[in-house]
C-alpha cells in the first residue's frame, strides 16, 4: 500500500454531510461521499464520523445533555455502518471500530487499525469518544493522534476558514493559513476549540476545505493544498 503524500489522513465527516433530498440517510449523498472516497486508493484513510444527520446532543432540547450525547454517539454508528456497505460496494475494504461497544462493530483497538491502514483498508471510528459533553472533532483528534496521522482533513462546505461569517459578511476573506494560536485566540466555529488544541499540543496540521468539490480529497491526498492549513 503506497502512502500518500501526507503519509496518513484522518477525514472528519460531519453527519450532516450524509443528509440529502432523501433525508437523514440520504442515498445520493452517500454515493457522492462514497465516489470521493473510494476512487483514491493511494492513501492511507482513516475517517471520523458525526451524527449530525440524525440528531446532536449539542443542538437539541428535546433530552437532557447527557442522553442526548449517548443518542448522538448511537447516530454516528449508524451511519458508520450505512457507510461501510456503500464503500464496500465500491470494492474497498473497511474496518469500522467503535468507542461504543456494539455486536456490529470492533472496539476501538488502535493497533487493529494501524495494521488495516497499513494493509489498504479504509478505518472508520465511530462512537465519538464514548464520553458526552465531547464532539466528534476532538474524537477526529485523538483518533489522529493515535493512529499517527500526518494530516487531519475537516471536511466542510466552505472552502476554508474566513476572518467573519462569509453567509452573512460578503467582506469576510478566506485565509490560506492559521496558526493554532491564532485559531484559538480568534474563537474561529469551523472546528471545536479543544479539538484544535489537541492538535497543537501534538504539532498535527489541520486543513480545512470544501468537501463538497469533487476530486478535492483527492488533491490534498496529493499534497495540494485546497483550502485553510491550520498549523
Amino acid at each position: 500500500m503506497r502512502r500518500s503524500a501526507h503519509g496518513r489522513i484522518l477525514l472528519k465527516l460531519s453527519g450532516e454531510a450524509f443528509k440529502g433530498p432523501e433525508g437523514a440517510l440520504s442515498d445520493s449523498a452517500f454515493d457522492r461521499i462514497t465516489q470521493e472516497v473510494a476512487s483514491d486508493d493511494n492513501a492511507q484513510l482513516a475517517i471520523v464520523v458525526g451524527g449530525g444527520n440524525i440528531l446532536r446532543g449539542a443542538r437539541t432540547d428535546a433530552y437532557p445533555r447527557i442522553e442526548a450525547d449517548s443518542l448522538g454517539m448511537l447516530a454516528t454508528v449508524l451511519n458508520a455502518l450505512a457507510f461501510r456497505l456503500k464503500l464496500e460496494a465500491a470494492g474497498r475494504s473497511v474496518l469500522v471500530q467503535s468507542a461504543i461497544h456494539t455486536e456490529l462493530t470492533e472496539d476501538i483497538d488502535i493497533r487493529a487499525a494501524k495494521d488495516a491502514l497499513e494493509a489498504g483498508s479504509i478505518v472508520i471510528f465511530a462512537g465519538g469518544t464514548g464520553s458526552p459533553l465531547v464532539s466528534t472533532d476532538t474524537a477526529a483528534a485523538i483518533r489522529a493522534v493515535s493512529i499517527g496521522a500526518d494530516l487531519i482533513a475537516k471536511a466542510s462546505t466552505v472552502n476554508g476558514v474566513y476572518n467573519g461569517d462569509p453567509a452573512a459578511d460578503p467582506s469576510a476573506k478566506r485565509l490560506t493559513e492559521v496558526s493554532f494560536d491564532d485559531f484559538l485566540a480568534n474563537r474561529y466555529g469551523v472546528m471545536d476549540l479543544p479539538a484544535v488544541e489537541i492538535c497543537r499540543q501534538h504539532r498535527l496540521p489541520i486543513e480545512v476545505f470544501d468537501f463538497t468539490q469533487s476530486g478535492a480529497l483527492a488533491r490534498l491526498a496529493s499534497g495540494e493544498r485546497v483550502g485553510t492549513r491550520i498549523s
